[in-house]
C-alpha cells in the first residue's frame, strides 16, 4: 500500500483525521485521572467499588505478566548453550540436522536442554512444512548501522568490541557508523580513528556523514540511519551481494551486543518463513554501567527489560523497540526509516506493516542487546535524563494517530489485524500513562472523601480482607521480580557480590513511586503534548560513565 507515512504533508482531511487521533490518547488517559477524582468525591462509595475491582484486575494482569515474564526468563536461559553456528551450518542438509537433533534430545539429562532442542526440531520442521528451502549460510551479511551524534569513544567503541568478538564471522559483518554532519570535531577525530583501528577486523567499516538541515528532514535518529542505509544500498549493487541475503541491524551507539547476537539472527532469519517480512528482536536490557547509576535508574530501565521479555511471549503483537533487525530487502521496499519521526524503532515496523498490507511480523530472538541508562553526574541529573529519555520513548504515541488513519484508509489489511493493534495500542499507551495514577495515588481518595458514613458500609468491612489479598499477591509478584533481576544481572555482568544484591533488593522497594515518577507521568507529559500539538523534537539521550584518571 502507498502510504505517507508521515504528519506532514497530508491533505486537509488527512490532517483532520490525524488530529482527532492525536488528541484520543491524551484526552482518554486524562479523563480517566479526572473522571476518577471527581467520582471519589462526588460518590466515594461507587468509587471505592471501582477502585477495588481495578486493583483487583491489576493483581490478576500483575499475576499474567510474573507467569509469562517466568517462562520468557525460562527461555533466555534455556538458549545459553545453543551452538548457533552449528545450526546455522546444519541448515545445508535439513533432513540430516532434525536426525541430529533428535538423537542428541535421547541423549540428554537436563529438562532444560530437551525443551531446547524440542524447539529446534519444531523450527526446523516448521521449515520444511512451508518449502520455501533457506538460503545458504555463506550468502547471508550483516549490516550494523550505529548513528552517532555526540557519543564520545568510550560509549562507540565497546559497541564496536562486542560485533569483534561475537561468535558470528567477522568477515560477514559490515559496520557502519552514521555520522552527524554537525557533530563536533572531537567526536569525528574519534569515529575515524575507531574506522582505522577496525577496519581489518570486518568485511567493511564505514563513516557515513549525515548532512544538516535536509529539505523535509527533522533532526532525528532516522534520517541520520536513512541517510546511510540509502548509501550502503549501490555499495552492496558493486559487491554484488543481494539485498535479500543482508540483515541490517540498526543500533544505538551504546548498543553491546551478546557474543550469540550475530549467529543466533542469522539461524532465526533462515528458519523464519517469508523472513524478509519480518522484523527480528531481541531483548534490551540496560547494563553497560549498571553501578554507574542510582537505584531507581536501575529498577526503571530493568522494568523495561521485563515488558521486553514479557512481550516477546505474544509476538502475534510485538512491535519493534530500540535496537531491533530486519532484511535489507525491506528496508528498502518500505522506503527506509522515517526522516521526521523521533519514534524510529517502532515507526519502521508500523510503516512496513502498512506497506505491505498487514502481511508484516516482528519475530522474537531470545538473546540481549545491552546498553546504557540514562545518568548524570548527579542524582537529580540523572532523574532529569531518565525523565526526558522515558518521554521520548513514550512519544511513540506519535505513530497511533498516522497508523488509525492507515488503517482506516487501507482495505487490504484484515479487520482483525486492525481491531486487534488498534486495541493494543491504545491500552499501550492510556495504561502507560494512568495505571501508576489509579494505584499510588487515585486508590486512597475514596476513603479519604467517604468520611464517617463509609464505617457504616459492606465495603468498610471487606475493605481489609480485599486489601491483605491485594498484598499478599502483589508481594508474590515483587518477589519474582527481584528473583529474576538477581539472575538477570548475573548472566549479564559480572559475578554479583552479596552487598550488589542487598542493594539491588532495597531498589525494588521504591518501584511503586519511580513507576509514577519515571514512567507514567512522562507518558502522559508526552501525550498531552501531542494533544495539544506541541510536537516534541529529537534530544539525544546523555550517556554517562564514570571517568576514571
Amino acid at each position: 500500500m502507498l502510504f505517507n507515512y508521515s504528519r506532514n504533508n497530508l491533505s486537509r482531511h488527512d490532517q483532520r483525521l490525524e488530529r482527532i487521533f492525536e488528541i484520543a490518547p491524551g484526552a482518554l488517559s486524562w479523563g480517566i485521572i479526572i473522571g476518577m477524582t471527581i467520582l471519589s468525591v462526588a460518590n466515594p462509595l461507587l468509587a471505592a467499588a471501582m477502585m477495588v475491582a481495578f486493583v483487583l484486575y491489576w493483581v490478576l494482569r500483575l499475576i499474567y505478566m510474573n507467569l509469562f515474564l517466568g517462562i520468557s526468563y525460562s527461555r533466555l536461559s534455556m538458549e545459553k548453550e545453543t551452538d548457533w553456528l552449528e545450526l546455522i551450518e546444519g541448515m545445508r542438509d535439513i533432513d540430516a540436522l532434525s536426525c541430529r537433533l533428535k538423537a542428541r534430545a535421547k541423549s540428554t539429562s537436563t529438562p532444560a536442554a530437551r525443551i531446547s532442542l524440542a524447539i529446534r526440531r519444531y523450527q526446523i520442521d516448521a521449515v520444511k512444512k512451508t518449502g520455501e528451502g533457506t538460503p545458504d549460510p555463506s550468502d547471508i551479511y550483516h549490516l550494523v548501522i550505529l548513528p552517532v551524534a555526540r557519543e564520545p569513544r568510550d560509549v562507540i567503541e565497546p559497541a564496536i568490541q562486542s560485533l569483534a568478538e561475537g561468535i558470528y564471522p567477522t568477515t560477514k559483518v559490515i559496520v557502519v557508523i552514521a555520522l552527524e554532519g554537525r557533530a563536533c570535531e572531537k567526536v569525528k577525530q574519534e569515529v575515524y580513528a575507531l574506522q582505522r583501528h577496525y577496519m581489518a577486523t570486518f568485511m567493511d567499516f564505514l563513516v557515513i556523514e549525515h548532512p544538516s538541515d535536509i529539505e523535509g528532514e527533522s533532526s532525528v535518529k532516522g534520517a541520520n540511519a536513512t541517510w546511510a542505509a540509502k548509501h550502503v544500498a549501490p555499495w552492496l549493487g558493486q559487491k554484488g551481494i543481494a539485498y535479500k541475503n543482508v540483515i541490517v541491524s540498526c543500533f544505538d551507539a551504546d548498543t553491546v551486543a551478546h557474543r550469540d547476537y550475530l549467529a543466533c539472527l542469522t539461524y532465526y532469519f533462515m528458519i523464519t518463513p517469508s523472513r524478509t517480512r519480518a522484523s527480528y528482536q531481541p531483548i534490551p536490557v540496560y547494563y553497560n554501567n549498571l553501578w554507574e547509576v542510582p537505584g531507581f535508574a536501575r529498577v526503571i530501565d530493568i522494568g523495561a527489560s521485563f515488558f521486553q521479555l514479557v512481550e516477546s511471549t505474544n509476538p502475534e503483537k510485538l512491535v519493534t523497540f530500540s535496537s531491533h533487525s530486519m532484511s535489507f530487502k525491506a528496508l528498502v521496499e518500505v522506503g527506509y526509516w522515517p526522516v521526521d519521526m523521533i519514534s524510529d524503532d517502532s515507526a519502521i515496523f508500523w510503516k512496513s506493516f502498512i506497506h505491505y498490507d498487514g502481511d508484516y511480523r516482528v519475530v522474537p530472538i531470545y538473546t540481549t542487546v545491552s546498553m546504557d541508562i540514562a545518568g548524570g553526574d548527579t542524582s537529580l541529573q540523572t532523574f532529569i535524563n531518565i525523565y526526558k529519555q522515558k518521554r521520548r520513548w513514550a512519544w511513540g504515541v506519535e505513530n497511533l494517530p498516522i497508523v488509525m488513519r492507515a488503517f482506516l484508509q487501507s482495505p487490504a489489511i484484515s479487520l482483525y489485524k486492525k481491531i486487534m493493534f488498534s486495541i493494543r495500542l491504545f491500552d499501550m499507551f492510556v495504561s502507560w500513562a494512568t495505571l501508576s495514577f489509579l494505584l499510588v495515588i487515585i486508590t486512597w481518595f475514596p476513603v479519604f472523601f467517604a468520611g464517617r458514613e463509609f464505617v457504616t458500609t459492606t465495603m468498610y468491612y471487606m475493605a481489609p480482607r480485599i486489601k491483605d489479598i491485594i498484598f499478599s499477591l502483589s508481594l508474590m509478584g515483587l518477589v519474582v521480580c527481584m528473583i529474576i533481576s538477581l539472575g538477570l544481572l548475573s548472566t549479564s555482568t559480572a559475578r554479583l557480590r552479596l552487598w550488589q544484591k542487598v542493594i539491588h533488593i532495597f531498589d525494588w522497594l521504591a518501584i511503586p513511586v519511580v513507576i509514577l515518577a519515571l514512567s507514567s507521568i512522562p507518558a502522559l507529559d508526552a501525550q498531552t503534548r501531542l494533544m495539544l500539538g506541541k510536537y516534541m523534537e529529537f534530544k539525544v539521550t546523555e550517556k554517562y560513565r564514570t571517568r576514571r584518571d
